[in-house]
């Protein structure tokens, strides 16, 4: 039974991301955000940075967080497993060129954050506790009209399976149980060891998320940029002391990208590595899947254009900067190409190799930390797609259902977890990218609006 439901996501992921699916619309989409701004909002980054940090704070916007917490929210759901596991998963199955279309991804991500974001604060609408929400679902209920509104229940249908921890709670279990079996001279029983691990982490997540977003905003703010710091810094060490060896390490990278690239098990092509750096990319900074949307609409902020600034700073902090971390530790290391290890394994063995028991220790608080920051905002997100589709009261069942599934992914295969999410995230992505490519011209003519009105000022 299982192994049908894996060969049956497994098929629609592949259907989804293949040559002339999700990843064309993705690709495509993002080059199109980078043409029609000009470049435009990447030239106000700085401006960006100073909206995070609350110079333009206004209480009296509308709205439930600050910027810094919407961010905050938002990372907590992108710089997840994702930027350890999945840089991991894209280089064992695609080669180190899947890397670089990472590298393409984020820039391209940053374009389409700026338009979907900048959508999710001008086309917010009211759920049926008459709160104000935002999100892709209500871009399009309220920016494209109701003729429309199919593609809304569409993403939000999507969302309440593509927003489950099935993965981060499969990998956080995984490296729990490595340890517990590696430190500890009794013989457990996997399947039970696992499930119990499982059931921890569901305890502790259920915690925060039936708290409400504010409880999770808050967590987030104070969690996110401690275990960042960790990772980076451990990371950066990593590098430093192996600096010599990067110049071969790009050039790795950038002829995989164009060439293909002999991996464990033989030899894939390009449209293999191009395919895994996006998907992984799509997976871990989810530009163009409408997630974000729903944390950053969640501001306290009436200018759309400053939502869609700071939205853009994601992807540098989540694929430029973490993700290619664990890229080159990965690649420093031999274990990637002999096929045994994946995941988070490959990571962890990948830091051990390199700083011993300290980049083990590393990892593990860096996947426990992130594991459950991840957690903790794709609740928020799954249960304001059951919102959209139910009504508020929906809210609570589904917290407990996306606790339930927490425990039960623990015992799922890697395989399982990630062609599930995989399927569901191409399904968000269709309406979000469809959404967020007709709506275009009203965001270029309020930008417009806006940097004219910010050089004025000056």
């Amino acid at each position: 039974m299982i192994d049908t439901i894996n060969i049956f996501f497994a098929n629609l992921s592949n259907f989804l991301w293949g040559s002339y699916g999700i990843s064309n619309l993705v690709i495509g989409g993002g080059l199109f955000f980078l043409i029609r701004s000009r470049l435009t909002p990447f030239r106000y980054l700085k401006h960006g940075f100073a909206i995070l940090l609350g110079k333009y704070d206004n209480n009296d916007d509308e709205g439930q967080i600050s910027h810094f917490q919407a961010l905050s929210t938002a990372l907590s759901g992108t710089v997840g497993i994702g930027n350890i596991a999945g840089v991991a998963l894209a280089i064992s199955i695609g080669g180190p060129g899947a890397l670089f279309w990472m590298w393409v991804s984020s820039l391209l991500g940053m374009a389409t954050k700026f338009y979907t974001c900048s959508l999710g604060i001008l086309f917010r609408g009211r759920d049926s506790a008459g709160v104000l929400q935002g999100g892709p679902m209500y871009v399009i209920e309220q920016g494209m009209g109701k003729k429309y509104k199919f593609l809304a229940y569409w993403f939000s249908l999507a969302g309440l399976i593509g927003c489950l921890s099935l993965f981060q709670s499969n990998q956080l279990t995984q490296i729990i149980h490595d340890q517990i079996i590696n430190v500890s001279s009794v013989n457990f029983n996997h399947f039970f060891l696992k499930l119990g691990i499982g059931l921890l982490i569901s305890l502790i997540v259920a915690l925060v998320v039936f708290g409400g977003l504010n409880r999770i905003a808050d967590v987030a703010s104070k969690l996110v940029p401690l275990m960042i710091l960790v990772y980076v810094i451990g990371g950066m060490s990593i590098l430093l002391l192996n600096i010599y060896q990067l110049p071969s390490i790009f050039d790795l990278i950038l002829t995989s990208a164009f060439q293909g690239s002999a991996v464990a098990g033989g030899f894939v092509g390009v449209s293999i590595v191009i395919s895994q750096g996006f998907r992984r990319a799509a997976f871990s900074n989810e530009a163009g899947m409408g997630t974000e949307v729903m944390a950053i609409s969640a501001t306290k902020n009436n200018e759309p254009i400053r939502s869609g600034l700071v939205a853009m700073i994601g992807p540098i902090i989540d694929t430029l900067i973490v993700c290619s971390i664990t890229g080159f530790v990965i690649l420093l290391s031999n274990d990637w190409s002999q096929g045994q290890l994946s995941g988070v394994s490959l990571t962890q063995a990948a830091f051990e190799n390199h700083l011993g028991i300290i980049g083990r220790i590393i990892v593990f608080f860096s996947v426990v930390t992130f594991g459950l920051s991840t957690m903790f905002g794709y609740s928020y997100y799954g249960c304001k797609c059951a919102s959209y589709l139910f009504g508020v009261e929906a809210k609570q069942i589904y917290r407990i259902f996306y606790i339930a599934t927490i425990a039960i992914s623990a015992i799922l295969s890697i395989d399982l977890a990630i062609n599930i999410l995989d399927s569901m995230f191409a399904l968000m992505a269709f309406p979000t990218m469809i959404s967020a490519i007709y709506l275009a011209p009203t965001i270029n003519k309020e930008a417009k609006k806006y940097f004219l009105n910010l050089k004025r000022e000056k």
